[in-house]
């Protein structure tokens, strides 16, 4: 029998698995018999048995998974909250980055800067998803379905599609709120508590065909000015024209699409696949 990781399983799952090795054990199996009717090594059902006679059942029990022994570049709640702060308050530029928008590399930058820790890329992209900044999953999912000039409509909310602009770089736009109110939560953190902590956040974000994303936050919705200026520094950052495919936007701010920018004229064209 092929074993099987007891490291990848859920905390829930893995409390399931001890509690029956244990029983069987206690039952009078031998721990080489229970190991492989489990699919586990002898030496872990013993490691259970030996912690539950010591222990009892709170041994059984899932403990908190940590970070690895040695892990350097873990920020503490305290630091995580200052980089959501500065996020939600403005732009990277304004913090003195060499920045338009915020993705991966900025927040590289600015941890480095404000902390003196330094992160990879794709730590940094973990932390962004883990505080529910950057829907990076859901972007992925839109681009990968390989939407192009012909997007099916849904409904005619934002206005009319434009001409594709031929050469353009296509770009999957989304505005998100992360932190909608949702059900209570009995428990309490920086997470649970996102929208007392940093109050209503919304979020633009896009993604590239090269699966970069790009995003600006705020606390509470945006004015078509400040999607304007969004879509400004898209120009900005990719130097060419944009074709946007809006997936995800807010019905009652479709007048904010409809409305476009004369200077946006053979600049900027959307089409929708939002509800």
């Amino acid at each position: 029998m092929v074993k099987r990781d007891a490291r990848a399983l859920s905390p829930e799952a893995l409390e399931e698995l001890r509690r029956r090795a244990v029983a069987a054990v206690e039952s009078g199996s031998s721990q080489a018999q229970v190991a492989h009717l489990l699919g586990v090594s002898r030496k872990t059902v013993g490691a259970w048995v030996r912690a539950y006679r010591r222990g009892g059942e709170s041994a059984l029990r899932p403990r908190p998974r940590g970070r690895r022994p040695g892990d350097q570049l873990a920020l503490t709640p305290a630091q995580q909250a200052a980089m959501i702060k500065a996020i939600v308050a403005g732009a990277p530029d304004q913090y003195g980055l060499a920045h338009r928008l915020w993705n991966r590399q900025a927040l590289v930058d600015l941890v480095h800067r404000e902390h003196r820790v330094l992160l990879t890329p794709g730590t940094s992209g973990q932390y962004l998803a883990r505080w529910g900044l950057v829907d990076e999953a859901y972007l992925k999912t839109m681009k990968q379905a390989q939407v192009t000039a012909v997007v099916p409509r849904r409904s005619r909310l934002f206005g009319e599609d434009q001409e594709w602009i031929p050469g353009a770089d296509v770009l999957w736009l989304a505005w998100t709120r992360p932190h909608a109110p949702g059900p209570e939560s009995t428990r309490r953190n920086l997470m649970t508590g996102f929208r007392d902590y940093f109050g209503d956040v919304h979020v633009l974000q896009v993604i590239s065909t090269r699966g970069v994303v790009f995003f600006l936050a705020r606390v509470g919705q945006f004015t078509p000015m400040q999607v304007e200026r969004f879509v400004d520094a898209l120009l900005g950052q990719f130097g060419s024209p944009l074709n946007l495919v809006v997936c995800r936007w807010p019905p009652q701010c479709g007048e904010i699409l409809r409305s476009r920018p004369a200077r946006h004229a053979g600049k900027v064209a959307t089409r929708s696949v939002a509800d």
